[in-house]
């Protein structure tokens, strides 16, 4: 480990230290699956979360809110007796540009895949091969099947909610999903035992992209799956069995402490000032 990834990593332990705590949670949508107990309920719940986490971040709270509310808050069971009056339930929600009918198209597949598997795991599991550098194949896999067993070309928003990185999206959303549900800290569930953390990609958005370029793990333009997978590198680099450790830390300079990429007053106190241009 050379000079500059011996400084990185005293850097990110110390931003682990500081923010990886269940305190620091909100407003992440992650706070919405705490409440859940049962494995089915905390998997369905954990998808959704992730999957309306996009916009801004006082909107994704308002329409989790209102989408657990019109599920009862009990997500396996709404799934699990998903039928047309469900779907009436859900029409009138949107969270931007994902739509009631979208949701519903989702849990009509979940359903399936419940009754025909048991869990999300098992059926992520399907595709998932130790060999596998990373968990992408099992993603896209996961994504496609699902897809497919819609029984038609899948719709718009179905396809943006199951955004496959076959087609080069970083699946920021669906890694999310992922991290919290393979890794297990006082922040991350760590409810699917069966995939190796070490495979797991970090999701990747514009803010993350911009602290990772700051740390200089990448000097990407544009955020992509390619930069997702230069990151997860570096990261690897310095936490091999584990490279997806230091995301919700890095990621709270962004939520908490509200940085734009603008320098202000409050920088002075930022732990990446130094290194911030």
């Amino acid at each position: 480990m050379d000079v500059h990834t011996r400084q990185t990593r005293t850097l990110l332990e110390k931003l682990y230290a500081k923010y990886n705590h269940r305190i620091c949670v909100p407003p992440d949508p992650l706070q919405f699956v705490y409440r859940y107990a049962e494995h089915r309920d905390m998997e369905i719940a954990t998808f959704l979360a992730s999957a309306l986490a996009y916009g801004r971040v006082r909107q994704i709270e308002r329409s989790l809110t209102q989408l657990l509310d019109r599920l009862d808050n009990e997500t396996y069971c709404f799934t699990s007796h998903f039928d047309s009056s469900a779907r009436a339930k859900l029409r009138s929600f949107k969270h931007r540009f994902t739509t009631g009918d979208d949701v519903s198209d989702l849990l009509s597949l979940f359903r399936r895949v419940f009754d025909h598997y048991g869990s999300l795991e098992s059926f992520f599991a399907l595709g998932y091969h130790h060999e596998d550098a990373t968990v992408l194949p099992a993603l896209s896999l996961f994504c496609d099947s699902l897809c497919r067993m819609h029984g038609k070309q899948a719709p718009a928003g179905l396809s943006y909610l199951l955004a496959n990185p076959s087609r080069g999206s970083a699946s920021k959303r669906l890694n999310l999903f992922l991290r919290w549900m393979v890794r297990g800290d006082e922040v991350d569930l760590g409810l699917w035992t069966g995939v190796d953390r070490a495979k797991l990609i970090v999701p990747m958005d514009v803010h993350m992209g911009r602290l990772c370029r700051i740390l200089g793990l990448h000097d990407d333009k544009t955020i992509s799956l390619s930069t997702a997978l230069k990151v997860t590198q570096a990261f690897a680099q310095i936490e091999p069995a584990d490279p997806v450790k230091y995301d919700f830390a890095l990621s709270r300079i962004g939520i908490l402490e509200d940085c734009r990429g603008l320098r202000r007053a409050e920088c002075e106190m930022c732990e990446l000032n130094k290194m911030c241009p």
